[in-house]
């Protein structure tokens, strides 16, 4: 029993319990509010018990009367247990408690503070030990110069790091370009910052490179949120208006939201050259809120721009001449041109507007159709708009329905899908628009315009009837929303909307009686 007694006396201390209950408390904090580094909490826990392990052997040598070996062994043990304790606490005040506080110091902060601590830790046991500081303090400041001689670049590189957190010149997050590389910055170590590119490589950089040349640092300004100006370059003929091109260009994205653009600023469109091949230079400046996401979000910029020139009739001119020597042949034009016909007239039988039409009403309606895509998230027509004279017909893709109510909300009614058509109050009767129709997809319509039709009722003014009672009917249904009534709710007299509608075309149209 004494020899036993003579080891945890020597291995156990007084404040030995009160460490190791503390060093349990920070493992399970840790543990439970860091699980993303597990691994490495449990790889210092281990270190702290193999040397309690190693103090636990310094007492063995201790009642074996190895006094010189269980001194040596038990202050070795003592500092390395020290220093895992040291390593807990930084985890714990740097992880844990001042994330809580929203303060989130760069590691490099951590690691400098815990190395401190190392030092004056290590330096402690040295002092009561009984060594003279002085002597060590001296020593270790000469070998330091040697080693600072030999290890410049090294050491240029560490307070580049050291420069580069404290005065917050980059930031783990950060997007920056050098040269001609530019990605986002994932970690800033000792010697160098790491930057992961678009194209998944991971570029390494010496932190003395980036103190001594210049970076750029993307999307970051003062009291800003962070995004970066983009611009998406087209090309359009000298004969259209620049005035008509912004317009059209602006109306379309401005009022659709889309994904990763900022909408203050707003983007807007400027024309930025003329050149003698005969087409206007243009382009669209945006903000990009998501800096990874910066060609997917010029190439939906692109079509946006694509489908608003097309329904607008504006070609985008071509920066390239080509001359074609091969001359077409006239009758497989002329095959492509009736089949494209034939197509539309097959649409157009669908629509329960166009039911009475004869075959060669159809024929000339079909051919006056206008090809009008739509991008997603495009607003197709607004309510209370009382200028959309014209009707859709879906071809492909689908749109959302919507109705402002009285109360202030808004309510969806329905989605209308290929073979759909709407507007036809406004084409019809003048009428504003009824609702909202915004593309939930990408969106190809036919767009029926008042003077085609206005042609196809002086020629058979009777068709004027029939449209009428489809046209009530299809009111009938968005009053139902509109008025928020249920199905077997009270109506007005279809009847007499009917004749009300029917003289409204009539009017509209300047047909007689």
């Amino acid at each position: 029993m004494e020899f036993w007694d003579k080891v945890i006396g020597f291995f156990w201390g007084g404040e030995s319990l009160p460490l190791l209950l503390m060093v349990l408390c920070i493992w399970a904090m840790l543990f439970h509010f860091r699980r993303d580094e597990r691994a490495s909490l449990a790889n210092t826990v281990a270190f702290f018990f193999v040397c309690l392990f190693g103090q636990f052997i310094a007492g063995l040598l201790h009642a074996l009367d190895l006094v010189r070996a269980a001194s040596v062994a038990q202050e070795v043990f003592v500092i390395g247990a020290g220093v895992a304790v040291i390593r807990l606490w930084g985890q714990l005040v740097f992880r844990v408690v001042l994330p809580a506080f929203k303060l989130t110091p760069p590691r490099i902060t951590e690691d400098i503070f815990v190395i401190i601590a190392y030092i004056a830790w290590f330096m402690v046991r040295l002092r009561y030990a009984g060594l003279d500081l002085g002597s060590i303090l001296a020593t270790s400041a000469m070998i330091t110069a040697v080693v600072a001689f030999a290890m410049q670049d090294t050491l240029g590189n560490i307070l580049g790091g050291l420069a580069l957190q404290l005065d917050n010149s980059v930031e783990v997050g950060d997007w920056i370009k050098v040269d001609d590389i530019s990605g986002k910055v994932v970690d800033i170590r000792w010697r160098s910052t790491l930057v992961e590119t678009r194209n998944w490589e991971t570029v390494v950089f010496p932190n003395s490179q980036l103190m001594k040349n210049k970076f750029m640092v993307l999307g970051r300004r003062t009291d800003q949120p962070v995004q970066w100006r983009r611009w998406v370059w087209f090309n359009v003929g000298l004969e259209v208006a620049p005035t008509r091109v912004v317009s059209v260009v602006e109306d379309s994205i401005l009022q659709t939201d889309i994904a990763n653009v900022a909408r203050n600023p707003a983007p807007n469109c400027l024309l930025m050259d003329m050149d003698d091949k005969g087409y206007a230079r243009y382009a669209l400046r945006y903000w990009l809120t998501d800096l990874a996401a910066d060609d997917p979000t010029d190439a939906m910029l692109r079509w946006h721009i694509m489908s608003a020139l097309h329904r607008a009739g504006i070609k985008p001119a071509q920066q390239g001449q080509s001359l074609h020597i091969t001359k077409e042949n006239e009758k497989y034009d002329e095959a492509v041109h009736q089949r494209e016909v034939q197509l539309r007239i097959k649409t157009l039988r669908k629509v329960e507007l166009f039911s009475q039409l004869n075959d060669a009403e159809l024929t000339g309606l079909a051919q006056s159709l206008q090809y009008s895509p739509f991008a997603k998230g495009n607003i197709i027509t607004r309510q209370g708009d009382e200028r959309s004279h014209w009707l859709y017909i879906i071809i492909n893709g689908e749109a959302d329905v919507f109705v402002d109510l009285p109360n202030g909300k808004r309510r969806a009614v329905r989605t209308l899908g290929r073979g759909n058509f709407f507007g036809e109050m406004g084409l019809l009767t003048g009428a504003p628009r009824s609702a909202w129709v915004v593309a939930r997809t990408d969106v190809e319509c036919y767009r029926i315009d008042k003077e085609v039709i206005e042609v196809i009722l002086h020629a058979r003014p009777g068709i004027a009837d029939e449209i009428s009672h489809i046209l009530v009917t299809r009111r009938a249904e968005l009053d139902v929303v509109m008025q928020d009534l249920n199905a077997t709710g009270a109506h007005p007299d279809l009847s007499q909307q009917r004749s009300e509608i029917l003289a409204t075309i009539k009017r509209f149209f300047s047909l007689g009686n």
